[in-house]
């Protein structure tokens, strides 16, 4: 008897699966404009996104070219039996001053971007939309925004043209004579306000976007029950930013590990000077690219980073799915 539950219950399975399927291709025809709008996105994302996971596999590899990535030996069997799996792992452990010092940076520019451009972000959101001049606020919104488009290849001439130490701008009005690309001490402010100027107006976008779906009757009472427009602001326009705040910040953890790369790289132009204050774990592994025959290490760094972002995005959402709910991702 209890076989024969079984198997009805194995065959109930198949069939709901079966059916599933059938639902789930037959949704897709019905709304088959919207699947091929979605279409290109989702090939980009499978390809850029899914297919080089694929590759993590050379973290724990030694990598013969001879015989590809799939038939290289794994670090642990075989020929490489006497190596630990973790290998290529290793190398950061050796280096742990090289380790310690992109952490640290790394975590720090996190921190003062993340708090510094969603605060920003708050600010420039809630002062378009409470601009009187509706018309005048639509052409800043769309100045503050054009720096996004500036590709950072760009951004670096800009900001030498500032601060080359001969005829730069900020030397020649404040006639000064710093060396900027020699001190690594000035390069944190440098590279705030750079990051600042690129993104603060794109990422205004969605917090004017909340603030513009708030009833107008909310401020229509708080006006009736006294309130200036410093509290309607703090009553009112604050409390509806919480949600997308919070999603935007649980988002921002999982890229914990991850800084960007044409900000720290091509606008510091590798300078070996800057290092102690602008070498992150994405300029880091940029360069072991470039000057480094072995890819595993730098599949093991990426692999590092990957699975340190996914803990702390898992954390944080647990985090705020215990303290309010309603906010959290999952």
């Amino acid at each position: 008897m209890h076989f024969h539950d079984l198997r009805r219950g194995a065959a109930s399975n198949t069939l709901v699966g079966r059916y599933g399927m059938k639902s789930f291709l037959a949704n897709c025809w019905k709304h088959k404009a919207y699947v091929i709008m979605a279409l290109p996105v989702f090939v980009i994302l499978l390809l850029f996104a899914y297919v080089p996971m694929f590759g993590l596999v050379m973290a724990f590899k030694k990598l013969d070219y001879a015989q590809g990535v799939w038939n290289s030996p794994f670090y642990g069997f075989g020929d490489l039996k006497g190596e630990s799996i973790f290998h290529n792992f290793s190398f950061l452990w050796k280096s742990k001053d090289t380790l310690f010092n992109m952490l640290r940076n790394t975590l720090m520019y996190y921190f003062i971007f993340t708090i510094l451009g969603t605060f920003l972000n708050i600010v420039v959101a809630i002062a378009f939309d409470q601009f009187v001049l509706k018309k005048t606020a639509k052409v800043m919104q769309s100045i503050v925004i054009i720096p996004v488009f500036i590709s950072y290849a760009a951004v670096q001439f800009i900001v030498y043209a500032y601060l080359n130490s001969r005829t730069g701008m900020i030397n020649e009005v404040f006639n000064l004579s710093t060396k900027w690309y020699s001190e690594p001490k000035y390069w944190p402010i440098i590279l705030t306000i750079v990051k600042m100027w690129n993104s603060v107006g794109y990422g205004s976008v969605l917090y004017m976007s909340v603030l513009a779906g708030v009833d107008s009757q909310l401020y229509e009472a708080a006006k009736i029950d006294g309130a200036n427009k410093w509290q309607q602001i703090w009553h009112v326009a604050l409390p509806s930013l919480i949600p997308m705040i919070s999603v935007m910040l649980l988002l921002s953890v999982g890229g914990i590990m991850h800084s960007d790369t044409g900000l720290f790289y091509q606008v510091t132009r590798d300078i070996g000077q800057l290092k102690p204050t602008t070498r992150v774990v994405d300029s880091y592994i940029l360069g072991m690219i470039l000057h480094t025959s072995e890819p595993g290490f730098t599949a093991a760094a990426s692999l590092l980073q990957s699975v340190i972002g996914t803990l702390m995005i898992l954390l944080a959402n647990f985090t705020v799915r215990k303290i309010e709910p309603d906010n959290s991702l999952f």
